[in-house]
């Protein structure tokens, strides 16, 4: 078994856990602070080549459970004390070099010895009464056989008659009865546990063969997941260079929109003031017609209104207005004639001609063709970097291909190939040569259940007597018979009795024998070997400092690497390996071979970080705006639209185009004309009302409405002229900052987003790093193999072994102690089945002939004391 644990160490060792310490100290200076713990993408390295095992170290013993719990409980009565851990820790360290001369006199030795003696006192006393029981049966067996031989101790054939003779027959019955039904069954439990044994050998060779299959699955795939592991590496180098290859959009596009929230704003206003010029050029236009508009209007409205008022004077003019009724609604109206007539003039405002041409000179440059370049610039910030970084990519894409080349040969330099040829061979020899042995322990097996059966038998020849000679007593039993007149049958039952007592005596010590030693074995190998060792006590007790070897401190490591002092236990690899745990967290083996620390020194080495170093984009070459469109802008604002004459303008434009409304002043002349009496003059009036409206709508109305689009085209270009300098110095000075910005102070920004690019590259390495850490300890090499042999051996020694050894003594003990009362009921119920030679003789027997029946019957002399 030892040269099985070493061959699979070495097997695992072998398969590429072992690194150069001064190539870790060389490589430690990695840039692992730069490590990303939560990368933009989790990678996804699949799963490792798992082993599914065979082995299932679970044991459910069924109906015979009851039998072993019951020998256990009746262990723990005859010892309830505590596992001696510290009892056994320390005699093992006080007599490490062994006990001489009267070393066993010193006070520590002698508490030792009293401790042990007070453990074992349950054993010592039971032990004691069995040897005293070995001893004592023979030599009673012998004084009774001389004893009755003598004719004492009921060896005398003459039965005193009682009254209560009936009852004691009966009751000496049942009791024999009860005792060998007992007897019956503790040689069933016998039996039944030494059946056990032999029916569990097969259970045997099935642990033996499903673990060394498991222990050849373990060495077989071990390889396949350790190159699963360094093949896995270029999942993430994969992903590394797929960013890298992206490193324009990547790093260029979180560059620009860094930048983006300053450099859009300034381009989307110088963007808008072309959007300004063309409404500005708009509403110049606008003015332009409208003037010109309202100037022509103007003039054929006055016309209108000079010919419209001197035709209405005329007609006011007319001898009926002479009229006393009439005269004052012409009075009324002849008042109203100078409300016909213009408000506003538009003749005399400036017109914006200069304006106008100095702006369409300006329109002449395509502002926003130069702004559009600017955003092509700043939107090529992606290209610019990819360009700028393209050695950069070049050399990290050589150092990952030389890194994964290191890791991939670092698994192979060491002879893994033959290494499990070997171990497998071994294996299979080691399964060949335990099977060889199974045809003689096949027929160990047999003669230990042949012995077992033969012990066994002893009791059953004693039970075969016993209740032969009760079946014969039974039924040839004659209460009228006189204990000299009894049957033959009935004297063959009190002789099988007797016959029972014989063998009783001659086999009692013998077994008594037997079940003391298994007694003492079985009981304090389950005490002290299988107890502690099903909760884990005895790993205690094997990890104590110093327990095993006064020089070693932990015998494990010390064995396993001659380095006593790492802190490995054999418990604490029991419960990794019971977890089904790797082998590398269970033997602690980066203690040793840090893998996980080789690893990092190959991804993280100072090479890497020299390159993430030199990683710098200069955006000095990058022009938002050309010099060209700042003039243009400068040369908007100076296009004099904030010299024209506004309040002129809108002064005009709040007047009206007439005095008066003249749809109100023909409303009213209609009035006026219906006040007049009906006739020529009430027509006129009525006509001239007409006329007035029909001016209203074909010249006013026209007119109102280019004076409304006059309004707004002044209300416009005043807000403009109001906020154009203020405007375009914003603009411009945004520009400026952002153009220096990008000049000047970028390479914070390109630094900061430099550095997330990196970590995140980095953080796809320690993404694999992690993973192949977690793999180690959790999944390549899974041990559950190693703890699966020792839970088989304890299911082997003390399940199919030593409970059924003790379960066989306890069967077997019961026995031996009910023969003590099989013997005394035995030998008092024969005295009631047997024929007697002489008898009691009494007035009221009933008359017949016995010695004509049975004549040496006689009747002895009548004692007193009788």
């Amino acid at each position: 078994m030892d040269m099985w644990w070493k061959v699979g160490l070495v097997l695992v060792m072998c398969s590429g856990l072992t690194s150069s310490e001064a190539r870790e100290e060389h490589r430690d200076s990695s840039p692992r602070s730069m490590m990303l713990r939560l990368p933009v993408e989790t990678l996804d390295f699949g799963f490792v080549p798992s082993v599914v095992y065979e082995t299932h170290a679970y044991y459910e013993p069924g109906p015979i459970g009851v039998l072993f719990h019951m020998v256990h409980a009746f262990l723990y009565v005859v010892q309830p004390n505590p596992f001696p851990k510290d009892l056994i820790i320390k005699m093992v360290q006080q007599n490490m070099g062994g006990i001489k001369g009267n070393d066993y006199k010193k006070p520590e030795n002698v508490v030792l010895l009293l401790q042990a003696i007070y453990y074992e006192l349950g054993f010592i006393v039971l032990t004691v009464l069995g040897v005293i029981i070995v001893l004592l049966m023979p030599i009673v067996g012998l004084c009774f056989c001389v004893c009755r031989c003598c004719e004492n101790c009921g060896g005398e054939m003459h039965q005193r008659q009682k009254k209560n003779g009936d009852c004691l027959r009966g009751f000496y019955m049942a009791t024999l009865i009860a005792t060998s039904v007992f007897l019956a069954v503790g040689v069933t439990v016998a039996y039944a546990a030494n059946q056990n044994i032999t029916n569990q050998i097969k259970s045997t060779r099935r642990f033996v063969s499903t673990n060394i299959r498991d222990l050849k699955s373990f060495a077989n795939y071990t390889p396949a997941q350790i190159d699963y592991l360094s093949a896995q590496y270029t999942t993430a180098k994969n992903k590394v260079l797929s960013d890298l290859d992206n490193i324009g959009t990547l790093l260029g596009g979180q560059i620009h929109n860094q930048l983006e929230r300053e450099v859009m704003p300034a381009l989307d206003n110088a963007l808008r003031m072309t959007a300004a010029m063309r409404e500005t050029k708009e509403a110049l236009e606008s003015v332009t017609t409208s003037l010109e508009t309202l100037q022509e209007g103007t003039g054929r409205l006055q016309n209108s209104l000079q010919s419209e008022r001197a035709s209405l004077s005329n007609t006011l003019n007319d001898p009926a207005c002479s009229n006393g009724d009439v005269t004052h609604s012409c009075n009324t109206i002849r008042g109203t004639l100078s409300q016909l007539a213009l408000s506003a003039n538009f003749h005399g405002l400036p017109d914006v001609e200069a304006p106008l041409a100095n702006l369409d000179a300006v329109l002449k440059t395509d502002l926003s063709n130069i702004v559009q370049k600017g955003y092509s610039s700043f939107n090529d910030t992606p290209r610019l970097v990819s360009e700028q970084t393209k050695e950069i990519v070049s050399e990290m894409k050589g150092l990952l291909d030389r890194s994964g080349g290191e890791i991939i040969g670092f698994t192979r330099m060491f002879p893994i190939e033959p290494a499990l040829e070997n171990f497998t061979k071994f294996l299979t020899e080691s399964q060949k040569n335990i099977e060889a042995y199974y045809p003689q322990i096949d027929q160990l097996d047999f003669y230990r259940w042949i012995g077992c059966v033969v012990i066994c038998c002893m009791v059953v020849l004693v039970l075969a007597f016993n209740f032969l000679g009760l079946l014969c007593g039974s039924c040839g039993y004659d209460k009228n018979a006189t204990p000299t007149t009894r049957g033959c049958l009935s004297n063959t039952g009190g002789n099988l009795l007797m016959a029972s007592v014989g063998f009783s005596f001659i086999f009692s010590w013998v077994l008594m024998g037997v079940v003391v030693t298994t007694f003492v074995v079985g009981g304090n190998i389950e005490k002290l070997v299988c107890e502690p060792l099903a909760n884990r006590q005895i790993f205690k007790i094997i990890d104590t400092p110093y327990m095993v070897h006064p020089a070693k401190k932990n015998f494990l490591p010390g064995m396993l690497f001659q380095d006593p002092n790492i802190d490995l236990t054999i418990g604490s690899m029991y419960r990794d390996c019971y977890e089904n745990n790797g082998l590398y967290s269970a033997l602690q083996l980066e203690t040793k071979f840090n893998f996980n620390k080789f690893l990092n020194a190959t991804v993280y080495n100072p090479e890497l970080t020299k390159i993430f170093n030199s990683v710098n984009v200069d955006l000095r070459g990058m022009f938002l705006l050309e010099q060209e469109g700042k003039d243009n802008l400068i040369d908007f604002a100076n296009t004099g639209i904030g010299d024209i004459d506004y309040q002129a303008y809108l002064t005009e434009v709040n007047k009206g185009v007439t005095v008066v409304d003249l749809l109100s002043y023909a409303n009213e002349l209609e009035t006026q004309a219906d006040q007049v009496p009906r006739g020529a003059l009430e027509n006129a009036l009525k006509g001239h009302a007409s006329s007035i409206r029909q001016i209203h709508k074909e010249q006013v109305v026209p007119m109102e409405q280019a004076m409304g689009t006059l309004s707004q085209s002044i209300k416009l270009l005043q807000k403009t002229s109001r906020e154009l300098p203020v405007k375009v110095t914003n603009v411009l000075n945004a520009i400026e900052a952002v153009e220096y910005l990008i000049a000047n102070n970028a390479s914070h920004v390109v630094k900061q987003e430099t550095d997330k690019f990196i970590k995140n590259i980095v953080g796809y390495f320690s993404q694999y790093t992690e993973w192949v850490k977690h793999s180690l300890e959790m999944e390549v090499a899974q041990c559950k193999p190693i703890s699966n042999i020792i839970d088989s051996i304890e299911i082997v020694a003390c399940s199919f072994i030593v409970d059924s050894v003790n379960t066989f003594w306890f069967g077997l003990g019961g026995c031996c102690l009910l023969l003590i009362p099989s013997i005394i009921m035995s030998v008092k119920l024969a005295k009631f089945y047997r024929r007697m030679d002489t008898e009691d003789v009494y007035d009221d027997y009933p008359s017949y002939d016995t010695m004509r029946w049975y004549p040496r019957a006689s009747a002895p002399p009548r004692q007193p004391e009788w």
